[in-house]
């Protein structure tokens, strides 16, 4: 039997409150939803200005991400490559940039899935959470 880590709440808030510090240093309109190793949500916040939508995909993105143990970009690439294929791939909806793993000792702890402007920039916003645990 292996003994594994798991997120408490007390990382959950770290996390939350680096990516959302991160967004409003750029002034980002941003959801960010952060999931536990099995997809489901721990936490999810809506930044004044986010559009709705963006719960929606930032949860999508992080249970992707945590599911598939990769960031959700990956599939994302998958896709633009000719794999269309792969869009009917069961339970992954949040295929797009945004939905980063969060990994302590070759370990998925969950994921943080971020939602709002740039693609790109989700994942800004997810990385910096993740970066406060120090994993």
């Amino acid at each position: 039997m292996k003994t594994k880590s798991v997120l408490e709440l007390a990382d959950v808030k770290l996390i939350a409150a680096a990516a959302e510090a991160e967004a409003l240093k750029n002034r980002w309109a941003v959801t960010v939803a952060i999931v536990d190793d099995g997809g489901h949500l721990l936490f999810l916040q809506r930044i004044d200005g986010a559009p709705p939508i963006s719960a929606h995909l930032a949860g999508a993105k992080a249970q992707t991400a945590a599911l598939g143990r990769r960031d959700s970009k990956i599939y994302e690439d998958v896709i633009n490559q000719g794999r269309i294929s792969f869009l009917s791939a069961p339970v992954l909806a949040g295929m797009l940039e945004g939905g980063v793993p969060i990994l302590k000792d070759g370990q998925c702890l969950g994921a943080v899935g971020v939602s709002g402007v740039k693609s790109n920039e989700d994942a800004q916003v997810a990385r910096a959470g993740i970066a406060a645990l120090g994993t």
